[in-house]
Parts: C-alpha cells; structure tokens; sequence
C-alpha cells in the first residue's frame, strides 16, 4: 500500500515539473493592472525589461521547483500543505511572468529545465535536513528573493508600469511565504548555506538574463 501511494506522489511530482516547466503558466488570478495607461518603451528599455521579466520567470521557476522537491520529502502534512500552497502563488507569479514577457515581444529562458531539475534536487536536500531546517530554507529563500525583486523594481525603465505593478505584488507575496515558514516553525540557517544560495542564485540570474 506504502509503494502504491509513493509512486503516486512520484507521478504527481513528474507531472508538475512537466507542467511547469512545458505547458503554457495558467494563473488563478488575473494579473496585476499598472496604476496607469503604460508608455512606449525605447528599443533599449523593452530589451532590459524582457531580460529583468525573463530572470524573474525562471526565478519563479525555480521557486516551484524548491516547493516541489520540499513538500515531496516533508515529513509533516501541516509542511506539505504549506509548502504547496506557496507553490501554487509561484504558479501565479510564473504565468504572470510569461504573459509580460510575451508582451514585451521575448521569452522565457532556454534553460528552464536545467533550471527545474537543480531547484527541485536543492529542495530534496533541505527536506532531508527536517521540516524546521527546511521552512527555514523558505524563509531565507523569500528574503532573497524580496531583495532581487527590489533591485529589478530600481533596474526597471520609470515608464514600464506594467512590469512594476506585478513586480510590487509578486514582492509582497513573497514576503508573506517568508513570514509564513518562520511561523511554522522555520529556524535560521547557517551563514555558509545562505551564502551559498546567494551565490546559486547569481549564476542562475545572470545566465537567464540573456539566455
């Protein structure tokens, strides 16, 4: 019966990375409007606002891949859910993501699988070390991620509203999932980890910019 449910969750979790990382974002929510009518950005502005939206697509990306592999090891229901939940945000946030991109006439990352596949092991690998080390892991991947979010927000071009608008909910929600995780019990890591990530996350970010 054990085995029976294992390769269930197994074909659950395959057909999530599929999905996420082939089949068209679907959002639960509509984007978020821009506060105003959006101007006409230059040739240079439209080409940085597709890099900064294509580095947040795979950001969040990644992010579902990490809640995937978490919640797949997590020893507890009450962390799965937890962890699913703030999965089905990223979710949103991907769609969102793509549908900006789309109109700024560009695409997602071409290594959006390789991106999937090292995100969901780093996420197995926190599970392993407990539920609290791993919501911990949430916590400092949002604090992270709040502070990529606020640095393409300063990088965006003034009159690219669209993308900002989404930009400043995506930052608040991540925010939240932090809060969240520390809540459940998140404990603070290690500062060789954190750095760690810090240094994953500048590989990941810099190569999605351009490719």
């Amino acid at each position: 019966m054990e085995s029976g449910r294992n390769l269930d969750s197994a074909i659950a979790a395959a057909d999530r990375a599929l999905r996420a990382v082939f089949a068209p974002a679907r959002a639960r929510r509509p984007a978020p409007a821009a506060p105003s009518p959006a101007e006409p950005l230059s040739e240079a502005e439209r080409r940085n606002a597709a890099g900064l939206m294509r580095v947040n697509h795979t950001g969040e990306l990644a992010a579902q891949a990490l809640y995937h592999g978490q919640a797949f090891f997590a020893r507890s229901g009450e962390t799965r859910a937890l962890l699913m939940q703030a999965a089905a945000d990223e979710s949103d946030h991907l769609a969102w993501c793509e549908l900006r991109l789309n109109e700024l006439s560009s695409r997602p990352s071409l290594l959006n699988p390789l991106w999937y596949a090292g995100s969901f092991a780093i996420g197995a690998l926190a599970a392993f070390a407990g539920d609290r080390a791993s919501l911990g892991f949430v916590a400092e991947t949002e604090r992270q991620v709040e502070g990529h979010l606020q640095s393409h927000l300063e990088r965006l071009p003034p009159s690219d509203t669209r993308s900002r608008a989404i930009l400043e909910t995506m930052k608040a929600e991540e925010v939240a999932h932090g809060a969240s995780a520390l809540r459940a019990g998140g404990i603070p890591l290690p500062g060789p980890v954190r750095e760690l990530m810090r240094r994953t996350a500048a590989v990941m970010t810099g190569t999605a910019y351009w490719v």
